[in-house]
């Protein structure tokens, strides 16, 4: 099974009184989106399930993707790690799963996978780790195909 795991882009800080899922992206932001959209229509398959936050920054992130997705509440800001991998049915998946989400959730999805330790491991924002474990049941069979950000996106 393929596990995408996808930063939000860059956001604006919360003004006094806005709600935290009410963020939006900036300028730069919105480019960081565009870029690493277009690398990943490049690389995945049609049939990528896409699950991403409830958070105004994700949807904004996925929108250039300009593919179908699933709102999943559990990928929401604070999510646990294990309510991540729920709801991708990581490993038992048949489908790869590109997930829009936040840190440090997703660190902490990439080192219970890669490391088995529940760690804070950093995912910058915008970029994406690709995931891959070939047998559900072997852990061993499991590796990291690759990590792209946005700035190394020659277009």
């Amino acid at each position: 099974m393929d596990l995408i795991l996808w930063r939000h882009a860059e956001a604006h800080d919360a003004e006094p009184g806005q709600d935290d899922m009410e963020r939006a992206l900036t300028p730069k932001g919105q480019k960081q989106a565009r870029r690493m959209a277009d690398w990943l229509t490049s690389q995945l398959p049609d049939s990528c399930r896409i699950l991403v936050s409830p958070a105004l920054r994700t949807l904004q992130t996925v929108e250039p993707l300009k593919r179908k997705f699933k709102i999943v509440h559990d990928l929401a800001p604070g999510a646990d790690p294990e309510d991540v991998l729920m709801a991708a049915n990581w490993p038992n998946g048949r489908e790869p799963v590109l997930v829009v989400g936040h840190q440090p959730t997703l660190g902490q999805v990439a080192a219970l996978l890669l490391s088995g330790q529940p760690q804070d491991w950093q995912i910058k924002k915008a970029n994406a780790w690709w995931l891959v474990q070939r047998e559900a049941l072997d852990p061993y069979s499991l590796y990291l195909k690759g990590v792209m950000a946005p700035d190394l996106i020659v277009k």
